[in-house]
């Protein structure tokens, strides 16, 4: 049987949950029956993820909107059945292009809630009485062939901002790309309680609120942030500010988050919006209970209230948990996450979309 071609493509292939979701289903789908690309459009040297035994080709452009005659003739001269883009503007721009290609289906992956995202930002952007961008994605992703979305939230959002019919829409829950070895179940002997949290230094991450909460406990304990971004000066402005300095542990980036993840207690997300978050998967693999906010996206669709961690409505309920938390069995942790998000189940979602 004449094998279906896949081209999967993305921005970039820094570190981000969009570059490792679609390069890892890129690399798992099934060789008998497709035959799988990846293009990117910027930089080889950016690169942090491996990609193996596809064809991978990079565009070596600074923006997206450089690539775009490449991309055409990439489209042109391989014929792919399906495109799977993945990141905003690269998905506006596949729909716009669509049109020119009939035989061909194209997916947009969404990344974000978008109209909470917008309105955590919102203080500190002007909104536009007209905006080009929004424009253009409501015109391409009309032209679209389907729509992934990570979340039941994500996936109502998009159809309320974009109108777009609810048959367009199907949700793929993120996979677990890296079944780490889980953590001892020996108690750690140390008093100091160790708390972490993996993200992009932005706003809607919440970092500055999980501080000033911090900063509120009456026992030992120590802060591990791993990660870099715009809000990286403001964070430790505060940690400095609160005297919490010498309690804090700051890491820009590693390969080795699950080790990190495996050596402390509790994984915190002060999120105020999420797509599906790839760290609390991660953390829940290694069998460190998470607490986070029950926010839009998908954290609620990973974190079983305690049973694998805990969901607060409240600042006041969130330092609750922090005070009180239950003796949770990472083997437990675990296996909650395991069984739903497994590699197998997700790949072949993709695989039933693409037939």
């Amino acid at each position: 049987m004449k094998k279906k071609k896949i081209l999967f493509i993305l921005p970039t292939l820094t570190a981000g949950g969009a570059e490792r979701v679609i390069s890892f289903v890129a690399q798992n789908i099934d060789r008998n029956k497709y035959d799988s690309k990846l293009l990117v459009t910027g930089y080889k040297k950016d690169a942090a993820y491996t990609i193996e035994n596809i064809d991978l080709k990079f565009l070596e452009k600074s923006r997206v909107l450089n690539a775009v005659p490449q991309i055409f003739l990439y489209l042109l001269r391989h014929k792919p059945d399906v495109v799977v883009s993945s990141i905003g503007h690269l998905n506006t721009v596949m729909g716009l292009m669509s049109p020119f290609f009939p035989k061909t289906k194209f997916i947009i992956r969404e990344a974000s809630v978008i109209s909470s995202m917008n309105q955590v930002h919102s203080e500190s952007t002007k909104k536009e009485s007209f905006s080009l961008h929004e424009y253009l994605s409501h015109k391409s992703y009309g032209l679209i062939d389907k729509i992934i979305c990570q979340s039941n939230d994500m996936a109502q959002d998009f159809v309320n901002i974009f109108n777009v019919p609810e048959d367009k829409i199907h949700i793929i829950n993120n996979p677990i790309t890296n079944l780490a070895p889980i953590k001892s179940t020996k108690a750690n002997n140390s008093e100091v309680v160790n708390f972490i949290t993996v993200g992009r230094l932005s706003k809607e991450k919440g970092h500055l609120r999980v501080i000033n909460l911090l900063s509120k406990l009456n026992f030992d304990f120590h802060y591990t942030i791993i990660g870099d971004g715009p809000y990286k000066d403001e964070i430790f402005n505060i940690i400095k500010a609160k005297s919490l300095k010498n309690k804090v542990t700051y890491i820009p980036f590693t390969k080795e988050v699950s080790k990190y993840m495996g050596l402390n207690d509790l994984f915190l997300q002060g999120s105020y919006v999420e797509g599906f978050p790839n760290t609390v998967l991660e953390s829940c693999i290694v069998g460190t209970p998470v607490l986070a906010f029950n926010v839009p996206g998908g954290t609620k669709e990973i974190i079983s209230h305690n049973e694998n961690g805990y969901l607060a409505e409240t600042e006041e309920e969130f330092l609750f948990y922090l005070n009180n938390r239950k003796e949770l069995l990472p083997e437990r942790i675990r296996s909650s996450v395991e069984s739903k998000f497994n590699k197998e189940k997700i790949v072949k979602q993709y695989e039933a979309l693409f037939n």
